[in-house]
């Protein structure tokens, strides 16, 4: 998989409908999904992100792509599509600050688990699994949040909430979906 040959799409902001439901899994392991992988890891980089899933540029599949630092501060970069997130139950939660391409400009202090593992396939339908620390964890679960419909500003208490997304100029209330209590 060539990272550099795709080309950058629009992100998608909070607010778009899009973000906010379930994903499709992922069915045809094609040229057309290649492609996607190519164009989401484009979008990322253009926009100086860590991590991107499928609905933050207008796909509602299920797979995400990351280029991310680990506990160690190596970078680990690839994609997953169909992932599948384990959290460690060992691993101390970990709060930290928390941004997202789809609410630009802003952070909030979310607590997540330290490790995180994700099983599921690349884009030929081989199996992945990859489990993260750090930074890497933390994204590996935004990622898959994703996903799920859930926008990071969602785990966040209403006012909070309400603050960071006008701070970001995005709509402050968005129709829930079962999406977030799944």
């Amino acid at each position: 998989m060539d990272m550099s040959a795709g080309t950058a799409r629009p992100v998608t902001r909070y607010g778009e409908a899009v973000l906010h439901r379930p994903c499709a899994r992922v069915e045809s392991f094609d040229a057309g999904l290649a492609a996607l992988v190519e164009d989401m890891f484009a979008s990322m980089y253009a926009a100086r992100g860590v991590g991107l899933a499928a609905n933050q540029v207008g796909a509602g599949l299920r797979v995400f792509v990351y280029d991310c630092p680990d506990d160690s501060g190596e970078n680990q970069a690839g994609h997953v599509v169909n992932p599948v997130l384990a959290r460690s139950a060992f691993a101390r939660p970990v709060t930290g600050p928390e941004g997202c391409l789809s609410v630009p400009g802003q952070q909030a202090e979310v607590t997540r688990a330290g490790v995180a593992t994700v099983t599921g396939t690349d884009v030929h339908g081989s199996p992945v699994t990859v489990t993260g620390t750090g930074l890497l964890a933390r994204c590996f679960q935004h990622e898959t949040d994703h996903l799920r419909g859930v926008v990071y500003v969602d785990l966040l208490p209403e006012e909070e909430r309400t603050a960071v997304l006008g701070a970001a100029g995005l709509p402050g209330r968005v129709r829930r979906s079962a999406a977030r209590r799944g």
